[in-house]
């Protein structure tokens, strides 16, 4: 490794280190904050490959999902490419990912991504009106991001993904700017491959809008005044899920028929406690894939746990490619959750 290479890799570890201590409040806590910040779609996991390795990812990504796992991931893209992602998560939740990337030569790789809820429409109750009150609303997640990356050197990338949050719930609804910023590095060591992150850094959300606003009394003891004097109810803000990542990739073996890759990740989030990811990647002919992993390792009571998945690549004319990847992943009492992703390469 040259000198130049080392002091680009320090100055890449210890801006991501700042940003996450930046937030160290967040951060320290004896006790776990899970469900203590807004937009928790965001730590949704975003694409089926990424998924099925048990979400053990930050040093592996080099598909256009890379744009939510390591941002410095599309700087591996040759060409172009697409991937559209369908989750069926819990609760008949389902979520939408679409990601592209497309690579720029020397000036870099630039990439969009754009992640959307469909919850469906709920009744409106009261304490009056248990049951519903004849209205429905709907709740909308949506995240607009626009990202790029580009490799210093042959061996170390690094990327930003700027992006947009939005949610809205009814007639209140909040957004916030944030950043994605990650690196990679190909070591020395012949086929370990390093990888950090940093996910969700930016403004703090509040909800807004008409579903506050309350008829207050002043003085409920006094009669004869207006009770009915219109107030909004305050709502405070909240912190998005960031989240530090560290990860470390394997390739046992890469030869012209079988390719292997184990890989592990730390993590180091603000609404939780750390947590391990570990999976692992095995492709036949460049064609079958077969995946596996585990999700929240040393995380007390989590319902997470084992991943599986496969995927199918198939060429079709010259450099268009086809991939298709499907993944699974155990939610103990919760049931499981499903994810589709299909990919174009060009």
């Amino acid at each position: 490794m040259t000198i130049k290479t080392k002091n680009i890799f320090r100055v890449a570890a210890v801006l991501l280190l700042s940003l996450s201590l930046l937030h160290g409040q967040d951060f320290k806590s004896n006790v776990s904050k899970k469900g203590t910040t807004a937009a928790p779609f965001l730590s949704i996991g975003q694409g089926a490959r990424g998924l099925s390795m048990g979400s053990a990812f930050v040093a592996v990504a080099d598909d256009p999902s890379s744009m939510y796992w390591n941002p410095a991931g599309i700087a591996e893209i040759n060409g172009t490419a697409m991937l559209v992602d369908h989750t069926q998560w819990l609760a008949d939740i389902q979520y939408n990912y679409l990601a592209g990337a497309m690579h720029l030569g020397e000036i870099g790789t630039l990439g969009v991504s754009f992640t959307s809820s469909n919850i469906g429409e709920m009744r409106v109750t009261t304490t009056d009106n248990p049951e519903g009150n004849g209205e429905t609303f709907s709740v909308s997640n949506i995240a607009f991001s626009v990202g790029y990356a580009m490799k210093l050197t042959d061996r170390f990338s690094i990327g930003f993904n700027p992006k947009i949050v939005y949610q809205k719930i009814w007639k209140m609804s909040a957004s916030a700017m944030a950043i994605d910023m990650g690196v990679k590095y190909d070591t020395p060591f012949d086929g370990v491959i390093l990888g950090m992150s940093v996910s969700n850094f930016g403004e703090k959300m509040q909800m807004e809008g008409t579903s506050s606003t309350v008829l207050h009394d002043l003085d409920p003891s006094t009669t004869g005044n207006n009770g009915k004097i219109p107030a909004n109810l305050t709502t405070e803000e909240w912190a998005l899920p960031l989240n530090f990542k560290v990860g470390i990739a394997y390739k046992v073996l890469s030869d012209g028929t079988n390719k292997l890759t184990l890989a592990v990740d730390a993590l180091h989030p603000n609404d939780n406690y750390e947590s391990i990811n570990v999976g692992g990647e095995y492709i036949f002919n460049d064609f079958l894939a077969l995946r596996g992993g585990y999700k929240s390792m040393f995380l007390t009571d989590s319902q997470e746990g084992m991943t599986l998945g496969v995927g199918v690549r198939q060429a079709i004319v010259g450099n268009f490619q086809f991939t298709f990847d499907y993944a699974y992943q155990d939610f103990g009492i919760l049931n499981n959750v499903q994810k589709f992703s299909i990919a174009i390469i060009f």
